[in-house]
């Protein structure tokens, strides 16, 4: 279950017109703080990213499914966490309980800032240099947008 604060945040994002992905960045955030805290660990960068955007659906983030690419499981679990974000219904305790166990046994140096950036510059190297320009523009913009107001 997601902390209050980062609910009150993903919603303020959406008020504000931002993209899903930075709503769901929320979440993300808040799942790396939890591995740093030592409340769990996880397995690597990419499982600590995909379990804050597996909240950010069950919370009702509208982000669009994952790649053509990605393995068959990564989509069916994409869609059954939308599914999920769709209806309100308390968490299976038993499943919880099972996942959280199983990740307190993992590593914690997945979400160190050497880790991340690793992940990021991984990341950006398999986009385009046309999608990576378009990005930079559009940030471009907002950087605009937020100095005029």
């Amino acid at each position: 279950m997601p902390e209050k604060a980062t609910l009150k945040k993903a919603r303020a994002d959406k008020r504000a017109g931002k993209a899903p992905s930075t709503q769901a960045g929320e979440f993300v955030h808040e799942e790396i703080e939890h591995v740093r805290e030592g409340k769990h660990g996880a397995r690597s960068t990419k499982q600590a990213i995909a379990i804050g955007l597996s909240k950010a659906r069950r919370a009702g983030v509208k982000l669009p499914p994952p790649p053509a690419s990605a393995k068959e499981t990564t989509k069916r679990s994409a869609a059954s966490a939308s599914r999920a974000g769709s209806k309100r219904r308390a968490p299976s305790a038993r499943r919880s309980r099972a996942m959280l166990k199983r990740l307190k046994r993992e590593r914690h140096d997945t979400v160190s800032p050497k880790a991340l950036s690793k992940q990021a510059k991984s990341a950006a190297r398999r986009r385009s240099a046309a999608a990576r320009r378009r990005s930079s523009e559009m940030a471009a913009r907002t950087r605009k947008r937020r100095a005029t107001t």
